[in-house]
């Protein structure tokens, strides 16, 4: 018996019947190593597929597959018959649990596209380089993507997929541009009336249909509202704006014509590409935060409606669905941090769950870099969970060879390595200084909106507990007890930059982390000395507790962050700006004295002749230098890699690990101390 007695009863979506209201949300997953060219799934990308149907997801949504053939991305229509074949492995797997699989098949990106040759629905401004516009569709190729929606849906049916859903009347992709009006001005049948602007996507369930039947399930995934002030501006939580894309009133009717057209679900959430950090929320947005425009669609509508956004909370899921304000939850993220979330919520074990962060760093950010030894994207994956998208690769197995193992440091990295060592049949000893693990997380993760953050310390900690592996709190491990240890990991971490700027040593001027542990500022004139992340976060967080807070960074660029997805940049951006951050790049402090800071800050007026700047002479760099009231300095300007105990006994047997081997990110320490427990 469970506690979420209706989040786990069985859900009708068309005829096909689901075992529980537990979706997981379509992601990116097409890189060759997961991604057959003709759009099918390799063993590798079904199995990540399967990996959560077998925890206990009861309908599993694929990613995105594109239609348009003859392209550099894979698509159905480049080959139906391997594709009915290849596709069997993956339905038939997930049947295998008992879940229901429904494949995304896609029209792709119109003005989203990276390639501005892609045609929209007019001719729009693109998302990524709004200097050229897309091209106005024709009408023959409109025809062309219903045909190919048809015969994918249809080769979908013929390799045992439930249903498929239809990407997208959602988050500004092609489809979505046809139904919003600022987007689409055509003049002909597929625009000006709102009837004719959703006529693009009702055809193709129509065509669906007659070509697979009646009782053969159609989802659409859908944008409730568009949060979107104007090409490329988005609107934060809280903005007052002039909608510029699908408020909710017209929502109201678009959903009332895709159900009479024939759609059998709704998956929704919220936003455009010109407001992505809806669609993809980050940690700075608020939890389930797209539910009440949900549920007000559910009111109108008879058909079931999927919510998600930051969705992880199986009690409030479990009241919504009892209210009838939602049929399903909606989830995609923190299924990638722990597949078997189902299983766990179903079962009562929810301080077993790894939690998502909303960080984007293994996921959404990683879909669209490059592995230049492949010449190809990467794999979707996720920062917590090295296993994601290589369930069968990289699996933890015992050791052949069972040793004593140190480490040496508390903080993400030493508990990762602690817990894979523990879990592979080692003995480990798990030496921290201080009084409490979790390093320098803890101050990272002391923001009042990183409370999944502080869950994922808890979570570590309690995995410490149930592998039995042997913490000594207070205790300092010296050169002389490497004696014993078959083979130790030194994960001290780092130490932050210190600057040696004039005044610097008021009392007034602080550390990040030291703020980050005694949040004490209110109501004050704030100077913050670095522009990375931590400090912008410093920054939107002070900014909205009614500080005044400027922000000094010498790179002509903020947020200079290595994989940083841009849903969380320019959610951040957006952030300090509706805040009123003043940020001033280029530029550096001087002094600090008498409650101001003297910051000088670098210029450049380069001519421009046809659109091509010139060389600089050393006549066009300028020089301003300007005071600014500060009552409080915070200094953010990185860390250093603290090696000295690795330097005293350093050896064959003595591994560097996070951020003492390298200042990084969360992923880079949790990765390479995974890979490292494993090697041994």
């Amino acid at each position: 018996m469970t506690a979420y007695n209706h989040l786990f009863s069985p859900v009708k979506i068309g005829n096909v019947e689901v075992p529980n209201r537990i979706a997981l949300l379509p992601m990116g997953v097409f890189s060759p190593r997961l991604m057959n060219s003709d759009g099918s799934y390799t063993k590798d990308g079904a199995d990540y597929y399967i990996e959560r149907a077998k925890g206990g997801t009861g309908l599993i949504i694929t990613g995105l597959v594109p239609l348009p053939p003859g392209g550099h991305l894979p698509s159905i229509m480049n080959n139906l018959e391997t594709y009915v074949e290849n596709q069997k492995y993956l339905a038939d797997g997930i049947h295998k649990y008992g879940s229901k699989v429904f494949i995304m098949i896609s029209a792709l990106s119109g003005r989203s596209s990276t390639d501005w040759h892609d045609p929209a629905p007019s001719a729009l401004p693109n998302v990524w380089d709004p200097r050229h516009n897309n091209r106005e569709m024709t009408k023959e190729e409109i025809h062309n993507y219903i045909e190919w929606f048809a015969k994918g849906a249809k080769a979908a049916k013929d390799a045992g997929i439930d249903g498929v859903e239809i990407h997208a009347v959602h988050e500004g992709y092609l489809l979505d541009q046809f139904t919003i009006a600022n987007y689409n001005k055509r003049t002909d049948e597929y625009g000006g009336s709102l009837e004719n602007r959703l006529r693009f996507p009702c055809e193709i369930v129509k065509a669906i249909k007659k070509e697979c039947g009646e009782d053969f399930p159609v989802s659409v995934r859908y944008s409730v509202k568009s949060y979107t002030k104007a090409f490329n501006k988005g609107a934060v939580p809280g903005e007052k704006f002039e909608e510029f894309g699908r408020d909710l009133d017209e929502s109201i009717q678009v959903a009332k014509i895709l159900e009479e057209a024939g759609y059998d679900m709704l998956d929704c959430d919220n936003g455009t590409y010109d407001a992505w950090y809806w669609p993809h929320p980050p940690v700075y947005m608020p939890k389930a935060l797209n539910l009440n425009d949900v549920a007000e669609i559910r009111k109108h509508i008879n058909i079931p409606v999927i919510c998600g956004g930051r969705f992880d909370d199986p009690k409030l899921a479990d009241e919504a669905i009892a209210d009838g304000r939602i049929d399903m939850m909606g989830m995609g993220r923190p299924l990638l941090a722990d597949p078997d979330l189902g299983n766990k919520f179903y079962e009562g074990k929810e301080a077993d769950i790894r939690p998502c962060i909303s960080c984007h760093f293994g996921c959404l950010a990683r879909i669209f870099q490059i592995d230049y030894a492949k010449l190809a994207t990467k794999d979707i994956s996720c920062a917590l969970n090295p296993r994601c998208g290589m369930e069968n690769h990289y699996n933890i197995t015992p050791a052949d060879t069972k040793k004593k193992i140190a480490v040496v440091g508390g903080g993400i990295a030493g508990m990762e390595a602690a817990r894979v060592a523990a879990l592979r049949g080692h003995e480990v000893d798990l030496y921290e200084k201080s009084d409490k693990l979790g390093g320098v997380f803890i101050p990272a993760a002391a923001f009042d909106f990183k409370d999944d953050d502080r869950r994922l310390i808890e979570w570590y900690r309690k995995q410490m507990k149930d592998t039995d592996v042997n913490v000594k709190l207070n205790t300092e491990f010296k050169p002389e007890d490497k004696e014993g240890y078959d083979e130790i990991f030194v994960a001290t971490g780092a130490k932050e930059r210190k600057l040696n700027t004039p005044g610097f040593d008021s009392e007034n001027v602080r550390y990040a982390v030291d703020f980050l542990n005694n949040q004490n500022i209110k109501d004050q004139n704030v100077v913050i000395i670095g522009a990375g992340l931590t400090g912008c976060e410093i920054a939107y967080d002070l900014a909205r507790k009614n500080n005044k807070v400027t922000v000094v960074e010498t790179l002509p660029t903020i947020l200079n962050v290595e994989g940083l997805s841009a849903a969380n940049y320019n959610c951040l951006i957006d952030l300090m700006d509706y805040y009123k951050v003043d940020i001033m790049k280029s530029s550096q402090v001087l002094s600090y004295e008498n409650g101001e800071v003297t910051v000088e800050t670098t210029t450049t007026n380069v001519p421009n002749i046809n659109g091509k700047a010139l060389v600089m002479s050393l006549q066009g760099v300028h020089k301003t230098v300007k005071k600014i009231p500060a009552d409080t300095v915070i200094v953010s300007v990185g860390y250093t890699s603290d090696q000295t105990l690795y330097e005293a006994i350093k050896g064959d047997n003595v591994h560097l690990l996070g951020d003492a081997e390298h200042p990084g990110n969360l992923m880079t320490a949790i990765w390479g101390a995974y890979t490292a427990a494993l090697n041994i």
